[in-house]
Formats: structure tokens, C-alpha cells, sequence
């Protein structure tokens, strides 16, 4: 396959894909799936786009068709229906070889709050769509799972082969998500790969409401002077992961050559939450923004948590495009222009 390499980023990329007949993003109205609906309609491909807009926005899909424009929008087709109806699925998924599942309830907090509905929607959806899909006979299905499925297992570095005990219902949400899809693709024969992303950010991700992500919160606030408010001393690891590299995963878990694989997205680099603190404040110009305020931790959040890589090179030839520093400059202007602050 013809490739390209990506100087900004240091790492060599597709430079396109095969053209199957189109390609099915559930969640397309949402953070990560608007992002994808974007890289493929700018490839080219035609895109049907799934979801209900309970979490999702019209105005991610409005910035989508700003930035492809009127020729690549014209080859998007929206389906507004529930995941966890049949013939929503079935819509979606009629003339497409390709699904990239992103639809889900991504919240460990709301989990908490509400275990029904994060598992309505998170694994009966999921069924529904593989149902739907083993129906029509797609080529390849792609769907994201979490870094949560790692639990309580032990040290900071998680690789495949080592998943313990989820410690909250969305974890437990996506494990079974994990399980049902391998389990189509036994008995299918569909090749179907599950993304396992590492706190994912960049543009389009709404910082407001009880279960917005850290650093879609921290960018708001350090843009209004405000202080970030840290949950527990700061000392806390994640692997910070631009929406970016997500994208180049699924498009690269489209191609692979696997009947069934579980695979790390993420950058490999561990940053605390103080030290991503000071990256926000740095990369919004230095801001006077006060110091960050210290609060208890919150539970059922994992203590440290960093993607070991090897799996997803050998599998997918997956590297990350954008590092944390180079994604926040990406990010920042955006909440800017955007005025979300």
C-alpha cells in the first residue's frame, strides 16, 4: 500500500484506502465519530452516519460539513434512530461494507448513576448492531472499546494479554462488548477488531455537564482564568491520546489482516495530571490562570494507566501521529474559536 510520511507527526500513514461502497460510523454525531465521518468523506468514501443525538451533536456534523465541504457532504447520509432499535440498524447498515462502531455511553461516573442505560446501550446496542451486520454481510467491523477493561490489574503499563476485574459498570460494559464482537466474529467469519482508546481529546469535545472529560474541562476553564480542579494530589498517570491517532486506528483496524484482535490506542507516554495541567497552560499561551485546586480522589478511578504499543504495530502498524504536546496545540484554538470557554 501506497504511503506518505506524515512530518508533522514523525510517522508514516495511509495515504489512502481501498474503496469499499461505503462505510457505516454509529456516534456520528459525536466527538470521535464526526472526527472519522470527516477523514473518510475527505477520502472520498460515502458515509452513513448512525446516532441518536442523546449525546452527539447536529453542530459537530454542521463543522464537519464546513470543513469537508459541499462536494465530499454530499456523500453523507444520516440515519437519526437508537443503536438499540433493529431497524435503526438495519438503515445504517444497508449498502455499507464497512462499520466503525463508535456509539456508546462514555461515562465511568454516569455508569455509576445509571448501570441500566450504559448497558442498554453499550452492549444490547452493540448485539443489535453485529445482528444487523452479520444480516447484511459487511466485510469488516471496527468498534471501540476502552482502556477500562484493564480494571485492576496490576501496574501502569497495560498490555492485551493481562485485563482484570472492571472496576464500574462502563468498564464491564465495554469487556462484554469486547466479548460479544469476538464471539460474531467465530461464528460469522466477519474480521472484526475492538480499539481499546486512552483518554481521547481534541476538537468537538464538549467540556460541559457532569461527565465531560478532563481535558476539555481544563481547557475552558484555563481559557477563563479559572483554576482546574484535580481529583485527588495530581500524582495520577494516563496515557493523553489526540483524537487524531484514534482515527488513523480505525482506519488502519479496517484493513488488518486478523480474524479477531483487541488492540491498545494510545500514545504510550505517561503524563500525570498535574504535569497535563502546566501542557494546558502552556499550549493556551501561558495564561495567568491560577494554580490548580486539589480535591479528593474520585472512586472507581484506575491510578495509572499508559498503552504498551507493541500489540497495535505488529497488528494494526499503528503509531501515533500526534503526541500530547503537539494534540493540545491542535486543540486549544479550537475551544477558542469555538467560544466554549
Amino acid at each position: 500500500m501506497p504511503r506518505v510520511q506524515d512530518t508533522a507527526a514523525g510517522a508514516d500513514r495511509p495515504s489512502t484506502l481501498p474503496g469499499p461502497t461505503g462505510w457505516l460510523v454509529t456516534g456520528a454525531a459525536g466527538f470521535i465519530g464526526s472526527h472519522l465521518v470527516a477523514r473518510l468523506l475527505g477520502d472520498g468514501h460515502q458515509v452513513t452516519g448512525l446516532d441518536d443525538f442523546s449525546t452527539g451533536s447536529h453542530e459537530n456534523l454542521a463543522d464537519v460539513e464546513r470543513t469537508v465541504g459541499p462536494e465530499a457532504w454530499s456523500r453523507f447520509r444520516l440515519v437519526e434512530g437508537d443503536l438499540r432499535d433493529p431497524a435503526a440498524c438495519a438503515d445504517g447498515i444497508d449498502g455499507v461494507d464497512v462499520v466503525l462502531h463508535q456509539a456508546a455511553v462514555n461515562s465511568v461516573p454516569r455508569s455509576v448513576l445509571q448501570p441500566d442505560l450504559v448497558t442498554q446501550v453499550n452492549v444490547l446496542g452493540t448485539v443489535r448492531l453485529l445482528e444487523a451486520a452479520r444480516q447484511a454481510g459487511v466485510a469488516r467491523v471496527v468498534c471501540a472499546s476502552s482502556s477500562s477493561v484493564y480494571g485492576d490489574a496490576p501496574g501502569s503499563v497495560r498490555t492485551e494479554t493481562s485485563t482484570g476485574r472492571p472496576l464500574s459498570p462502563y468498564a464491564a460494559s465495554k469487556q462484554a462488548l469486547e466479548a460479544y464482537a469476538a464471539a460474531y466474529a467465530k461464528v460469522t467469519g466477519v474480521p472484526t477488531v475492538c480499539l481499546r482508546y486512552f483518554n481521547v481529546f481534541g476538537s468537538r469535545q464538549n467540556p460541559a455537564g457532569p461527565y465531560s472529560a478532563v481535558i476539555p474541562r481544563w481547557v475552558s476553564a484555563t481559557l477563563r482564568g479559572e483554576p482546574v480542579h484535580i481529583n485527588g494530589d495530581g500524582a495520577s498517570v494516563r496515557d493523553f491520546t489526540h483524537v487524531d491517532n484514534v482515527v488513523e486506528a480505525n482506519l488502519r483496524a479496517a484493513q488488518a489482516d486478523v480474524d479477531f484482535a483487541a488492540v491498545n490506542v494510545g500514545c504510550g507516554r505517561p503524563t500525570s495530571l498535574v504535569e497535563l495541567a502546566a501542557a494546558i497552560r502552556l499550549a493556551a499561551g501561558g495564561t495567568d490562570a491560577p494554580d490548580p485546586v486539589f480535591g479528593p480522589p474520585r472512586p472507581h478511578d484506575v491510578v495509572a494507566s499508559v498503552a504498551d504499543l507493541t500489540h497495535a504495530s505488529t497488528v494494526l502498524g499503528y503509531r501515533p501521529v500526534r503526541d500530547l504536546p503537539t494534540g493540545l496545540a491542535a486543540t486549544v484554538p479550537w475551544f477558542t474559536a469555538a467560544t466554549l470557554v
